[in-house]
């Protein structure tokens, strides 16, 4: 194995193959893709022996006059790779295909703050999806992610204990009420 921990086993596209904590030498660091290769490079990173992380969300793609929804990155264009700078041959992150490099301070790169990446892992369920809704509370903005009306902002009326939500949003001067997925908002 070139790299750092990995699994030989093929994973899902978002999801973590962190196992364990990481070592103390350890540290979760970013690497920039090259524009819409954000998959390309985790899948040649892992076969690296790199461990990686990819959040992603449900994104709602309109294309002729269709509507689809999609798992798409939560930071386009980036992933997280733990490395230990002393043990593995980090350099070889930059000439992965699909990595354009390693975020760099000076002539290293630059650590994630700790916490950042776990705190992503605990928010990221089955299938490689992050989901951000975890503190939504009634009377608190929010913004669709997906569906007819993604991106609009609206007003968290109502939880229910099944996932769903009622949010009233603000459409052409008027307010409307409309039931959607829990999963389907965001804070604003």
């Amino acid at each position: 194995m070139k790299g750092g921990r990995g699994s030989s086993e093929p994973l899902s596209e978002g999801q973590s193959a962190l196992s364990s904590p990481l070592a103390a030498s350890e540290r979760w660091y970013v690497a920039r893709s090259l524009p819409r290769q954000e998959v390309k490079a985790m899948n040649n990173l892992r076969r690296q022996g790199f461990q990686t992380f990819l959040p992603l969300l449900p994104k709602t793609v309109r294309h002729a006059r269709k509507l689809r929804s999609v798992l798409s990155p939560v930071f386009p264009g980036y992933l997280f790779v733990i490395l230990d700078l002393d043990r593995d041959r980090w350099r070889a992150v930059n000439s992965t295909i699909g990595v354009a490099s390693l975020i760099m301070a000076l002539e290293r790169p630059e650590p994630v703050p700790a916490g950042v990446v776990e705190q992503l892992i605990d928010r990221t369920g089955a299938g490689g999806v992050t989901r951000f809704d975890l503190d939504l509370e009634e009377g608190r903005s929010v913004r669709l992610l997906s569906g007819p009306f993604a991106n609009a902002i609206g007003c968290l009326e109502r939880l229910d204990a099944n996932g769903r939500v009622k949010v009233l949003l603000d459409i052409m001067g008027g307010k409307v009420s409309a039931y959607v997925d829990r999963s389907a908002l965001d804070a604003a």
